[in-house]
């Protein structure tokens, strides 16, 4: 095999988008099981290893979100330069979820990534950000997916409280931990569905704009278990910093609400990834669903000052990510001339 310079473009920037995913799975390990664990219904390893597993089946259902990704956001430059775009979006991502993980933030990977492309491709020559798709495939997605989660956690959570109304609380916590073992492997399936396709549609673009392939949309096999793989051993990993956040510091959870955000956020989730093919956050939706699920004990129950918070993160998530992938695009651009 010959080192060509495209060869090393491409496989530079296959790197970084497996190591986006592997943060991508330990920043948003939180989505799948905080909520199992916070209400002790799966210990947290158990969690953890069950949201690995799901996360890697889920991605092999992930193809829609995945040509999106790879073919409706952004049009690069030709040649080698092209690769120094996506090289720095993705480093970008990278480090925003590091800042945010840090700080304990369940902020959305996916939004970096956009967010980390656009940045990149505002300052390449001949790159062109597709604004259109990026309001109807992104922006709008990014409004509505929290809105429809805290809306539909809210309504699921009264249905539960009405049908067991006369039931005994210490049977329905069993009950309902039993349940959240279904609902937190749903979950954790849908975030696969989500993000792991999201690499993969980074994977494909590398390998079109390097010339190694002449589809836009096609996934070889290989891509589909490396995604998979990166994002399931992220996840076991664990972001413990995250999953006190969402677990804990929102609202002080019970089984039963657990199940129910859980269940509305997974539900989300797969309609948006089979039906829409949209690229939406996972954390934007499980966080509002918790919200939602809350919300029914009374308002003062969630803990609004650390929803601020974690809202005010998501606002600043796409451009802080566009910022610093415009800095290491920068820096970059002469590797890649």
């Amino acid at each position: 095999m010959t080192f060509t310079p495209e060869l090393i473009a491409v496989l530079a920037v296959i790197g970084v988008a497996l190591a986006f995913d592997y943060t991508n799975g330990f920043h948003d390990a939180a989505n799948a099981i905080a909520t199992s664990v916070s209400t002790r219904a799966l210990t947290p390893r158990i969690a953890l290893g069950l949201a690995a597993v799901g996360n890697f089946v889920g991605a092999h259902f992930g193809a829609g979100v995945a040509k999106t990704v790879g073919d409706n956001l952004v049009t690069l430059p030709t040649g080698v330069s092209s690769l120094g775009v996506v090289f720095a979006g993705v480093l970008g991502a990278i480090a925003w979820n590091l800042i945010t993980w840090y700080f304990g933030l369940p902020s959305s990977s996916s939004h970096a990534l956009f967010g980390g492309l656009v940045g990149a491709t505002l300052l390449s020559a001949g790159g062109i950000v597709q604004w259109g798709n990026i309001g109807e495939k992104v922006l709008l997605p990014m409004v509505l997916s929290p809105i429809v989660g805290l809306t539909l956690g809210y309504l699921l959570m009264l249905a539960i409280l009405w049908l067991f109304r006369k039931g005994q609380p210490g049977k329905l916590n069993r009950g309902f931990r039993w349940a959240q073992t279904v609902s937190a492997a749903a979950m954790s399936v849908g975030h696969g569905m989500q993000d792991a396709a999201k690499t993969m549609g980074i994977v494909v673009l590398a390998l079109y704009t390097g010339g190694f392939q002449e589809s836009k949309t096609h996934i070889p096999g290989w891509v589909f278990w490396t995604s998979a793989t990166m994002l399931a051993l992220g996840t076991y990993a664990g972001g413990w910093r995250i999953i006190r956040t969402l677990g804990r510091k929102i609202i002080d959870l019970g089984p039963p609400e657990g199940f129910a955000a859980e269940t509305v956020a997974s539900a989300v989730l797969y309609f948006n990834a089979l039906v829409l093919k949209a690229p939406i956050s996972t954390t934007h939706t499980i966080t509002s669903a918790i919200m939602g699920v809350g919300a029914t004990k009374r308002l003062s129950a969630v803990r609004w000052n650390v929803a601020g918070n974690i809202v005010l993160a998501w606002i600043i998530t796409f451009p802080a990510a566009a910022l610093i992938a415009c800095v290491t695009y920068l820096l970059v651009r002469p590797l890649f001339g």
